[in-house]
């Protein structure tokens, strides 16, 4: 496996929404991850794949 970053295409965000709230995500390039502020969680996203289970997602600090 590559450690080499697959980009992410910013319009699948338009169609994801927080599996937990159904609220907007927004993106973090540098982190690789998808934000649900109103959920306090933020989703990787591997290989350029959003993994959407709120399980795998990192919890907000304050």
């Amino acid at each position: 496996m590559s450690s080499e970053t697959i980009p992410f295409d910013r319009r699948m965000i338009e169609a994801l929404v927080c599996p937990r709230t159904r609220g907007v995500l927004s993106y973090d390039a540098q982190a690789q991850e998808l934000v649900s502020k109103s959920a306090g969680l933020a989703y990787p996203i591997r290989n350029g794949i959003p993994i959407m289970l709120p399980d795998e997602a990192r919890v907000l600090e304050d």
